[in-house]
């Protein structure tokens, strides 16, 4: 936690310490709602998540609390009103999860793409969620195998496990485990924070043109047979270039499987996605990706050249490359293995980087 944050400060409708983030409302043993054998919560009980969520006022000034009992929940979810609640049995036991990738077929017959395969979907403002795990658990490596559906960009496999898109905005996570492989969280609008959480993955698979700040959370690269050279990246920020910042790393751990190679995986690239614009459909010219990783301890998988290009399509239809240079990446404090200086690897001045805080970041109310 910055230093400047030390004392007990009142963070976007959450209340935040020195060992993280809390609830703004103290747990209750009273819920809205409860999923599961959970016998120490009271609460009318629900036989699904998203039958619970269905029941929440559509606008509301107070949460609403839903207790998920130890289990395997396999459903996909969409919060699509203001302050949802989740509060999990216990972080491993209590699993969110759904098996779809954006080349699998939707209701229309047409690849769902990466905007439709998440698991969870936020839409509305005020979510939190804490003490559980969010999962894609569709199969990446036996895909990479025998490919069988539709390419979608580079090769239909994107699984989000949890997307912040629409409305949503002030969503917090505490003590939560979020699994996939190619694109797991997909931060796409608003304002979100990660407080000793867990995020597994291999390709983009933090990614988004959201604003983020992770506190202490673990980042572990999982492996993807047959790429020893190029085994992933962890982000692949599409921030919007009026914004300050994008993805905010402070105090987090990037760690990896033990197949995963040394200097194989890189700390990110810059997406431009293609939009629909009045003169055709071309990467988005302001998008100018931003990730930051301060005072963070590195496993000897991150590449000493730290940051890649990516790919976009220009206006006139032409194939570019967007260069690490011509974003906002950099770092400061690293430590470990997969720590680097050099001039692939930007380091922020130390007063620069003392500044960026979950204040500066995301914005305070005392």
């Amino acid at each position: 936690m910055p230093t400047d944050c030390n004392r007990r400060l009142f963070i976007l409708g959450g209340l935040v310490t020195a060992h993280g983030i809390t609830s703004a409302v103290a747990e209750p043993s009273f819920f809205d709602a409860v999923i599961g054998d959970a016998k120490n919560a009271q609460g009318r009980r629900y036989g699904s998540i998203q039958q619970a969520i269905d029941q929440a006022p559509d606008a509301t000034t107070r949460p609403y609390r839903i207790f998920i009992g130890r289990g395997q929940w396999t459903e996909r979810l969409t919060v699509n009103k203001p302050l949802i609640h989740l509060f999990g049995e216990n972080r491993a036991d209590t699993v969110i999860t759904y098996g779809l990738a954006a080349g699998m077929a939707g209701g229309d017959g047409n690849p769902v793409g990466t905007w439709g395969c998440a698991s969870v979907v936020i839409r509305a403002p005020g979510f939190r969620a804490q003490d559980l795990t969010i999962e894609n658990s569709f199969d990446y490596i036996a895909h990479l195998a025998a490919p069988r559906f539709e390419r979608i960009g580079p090769n239909g496999a994107q699984a989000v496990a949890c997307m912040l898109t629409d409305l949503s905005d002030d969503a917090q996570f505490e003590r939560v485990t979020f699994i996939g492989h190619q694109d797991t969280l997909f931060t796409d609008t608003g304002r979100g924070l990660f407080a000793d959480c867990a995020i597994f993955g291999s390709v983009d698979f933090i990614f988004g043109a959201g604003t983020a700040f992770f506190d202490k959370c673990r980042i572990i690269s999982r492996f993807r047979p047959g790429q020893q050279r190029n085994n992933g990246y962890l982000t692949a920020p599409a921030t919007p270039r009026n914004a300050q910042f994008g993805f905010v790393f402070r105090n987090c751990r990037l760690e990896r499987e033990p197949q995963v190679p040394d200097g194989g995986v890189v700390l990110g690239r810059p997406w431009r996605p293609s939009r629909m614009f009045a003169n055709g459909r071309y990467g988005d010219p302001d998008a100018v990706g931003s990730s930051y990783f301060l005072d963070c301890w590195m496993d000897g998988h991150i590449s000493a050249d730290g940051w890649d290009e990516m790919g976009y399509t220009d206006q006139d239809g032409q194939r570019k490359f967007l260069q690490p240079s011509d974003a906002r990446f950099g770092e400061y404090g690293s430590a470990g293995p997969g720590a680097f200086r050099n001039p692939r690897r930007p380091q922020l001045p130390m007063v620069r980087a003392r500044a960026i805080s979950i204040h500066s970041v995301l914005g305070l109310r005392h």
